[in-house]
């Protein structure tokens, strides 16, 4: 959420910035009435608290009586208007920083700069479907008999390429001295401190899921009533209230965490579009880079991060594009976004395949993570989530990208080792 004094005092820009992203400003006045009635009757309530005192003093328990009577009415009065408040507040988007792009939608997102060219294919390249199938390592028609549409069968050395990513990223990220020369490179010196590998719960609590600001649009979610939770649609979700309620000492920071899970999405609204193989389907691993900084390292963090997905993409020599996505097309709760698009030979064009967000201290602020400074002060920490490997949309670009006349897929160079062989088919 964004700081009250802030939503105060600055109304009307605030209205300006949340409606690039699409958002209705009525939400701050909606937010500025309640927090005036709030404010009215907490003062309320503390007059009469000095009023009780007073009749204390003099003895007068009618009066003190009736007084009681009042502060009670008082406080379920501000509880009820609270919950309204909270409400409100919660809906209100984060502020875009200065410099990302306004628009309305995915047509305005900017491209900032590509690395490597698309293979020219001496053959008609084949979609990662067909491929999957002919070699027997991807399965959509017995999966869609059994689980419904839009599930998948991954076989064979789909598998063993799966976990070749998954063994690649965590070596990579656990890395001193990879992460170091990637850390150095956004900015000397940046603090070189590698990742902790964390399988985390894929259930989580509606109320949690409120504070991360992820909940929504719930009709992308699946909602288990029999044990009141979601499953999360990316290990971010879990990994971001690690510390809620926490306050971190300054040297700790940053805290760095690289999630593996299973990712659960209904893709509502999406049938009949781009939902051929493994492209949107309900379920699918990934790995998703969460870390905590000081306030002040925040955007650095982020630029870490899209360092860190450009040196994996780079290393599996697959083209693609960095992307700055716009206001009317980022996440509620970030305030900078990019993209890292990568080429899909069958579609002829650059699909996303990661994302980067920085919240700044939105979900901290509602999940009260917080900083405390060497000096003795306390703030909110800033928070980072960014797709390490989607790896549905990963292998989808391997295989096409490598992919041969004779309907064989090279593996890249990096992965060999881990798969155990060049070439699959």
């Amino acid at each position: 959420m964004l700081d009250a004094t802030l939503l105060r005092e600055q109304p009307e820009e605030i209205k300006k910035k949340i409606a690039t992203k699409n958002a209705n400003p009525g939400l701050v006045d909606d937010f500025l009435k309640l927090d005036e009635e709030w404010r009215g009757l907490r003062q309320a309530v503390d007059e009469k608290r000095a009023e009780q005192k007073t009749f204390s003093e003099k003895r007068d328990i009618e009066s003190g009586k009736k007084n009681k009577e009042d502060i009670k009415a008082l406080e379920e009065k501000i509880g009820s208007v609270e919950k309204e408040r909270e409400l409100i507040w919660f809906k209100i988007p984060n502020l875009p920083s200065d410099d990302t792009p306004v628009g309305k939608d995915d047509s305005e997102n900017a491209v900032i700069r590509s690395q490597g060219k698309p293979r020219e294919f001496d053959f008609e390249p084949k979609d990662h479907l067909v491929l999957g199938e002919a070699l027997d390592v991807i399965d959509t028609e017995m999966a869609s008999k059994i689980a419904g549409a839009r599930f998948a069968y991954l076989k064979g050395d789909a598998v063993l390429l799966e976990f070749a990513l998954v063994e690649y990223a965590m070596s990579t990220l656990t890395n001193k001295k990879i992460i170091e020369a990637i850390a150095h490179g956004v900015r000397a010196h940046y603090h070189p401190q590698t990742f902790v590998p964390v399988i985390p719960p894929l259930m989580i609590k509606p109320d949690v899921f409120q504070k991360m600001a992820r909940l929504e649009p719930t009709e992308e979610r699946y909602y288990i009533p029999s044990d009141d939770a979601y499953l999360i649609g990316s290990a971010e979700h879990t990994l971001g209230p690690l510390h809620m309620g926490q306050t971190i000492s300054e040297e700790q920071l940053p805290i760095r965490y690289l999630g593996f899970s299973p990712a659960f999405r209904r893709e509502a609204g999406s049938y009949g579009k781009d939902t051929r193989g493994i492209i949107r389907v309900h379920q699918f691993d990934k790995l998703e880079m969460e870390s905590f900084v000081a306030p002040e390292n925040g955007v650095a963090e982020q630029d870490f991060f899209v360092a860190i997905q450009e040196y994996l993409m780079w290393s599996l020599e697959l083209p693609y594009q960095i992307v700055a996505v716009c206001t009317g097309d980022m996440g509620n709760p970030d305030v900078r976004q990019f993209d890292v698009e990568t080429w899909i030979p069958s579609q002829g064009k650059y699909r996303e395949t990661h994302t980067s967000d920085y919240m700044g201290d939105y979900q901290a602020r509602r999940l009260g993570t917080r900083v405390k400074r060497k000096d003795g002060t306390t703030a909110f920490v800033h928070m980072n989530d960014a797709t390490c490997f989607a790896v549905g949309r990963t292998l989808v670009a391997i295989m096409e990208n490598y992919q041969q006349k004779d309907g064989t897929i090279e593996v890249p160079k990096v992965l060999q080792k881990y798969v155990g062989k060049k070439m699959i088919g």
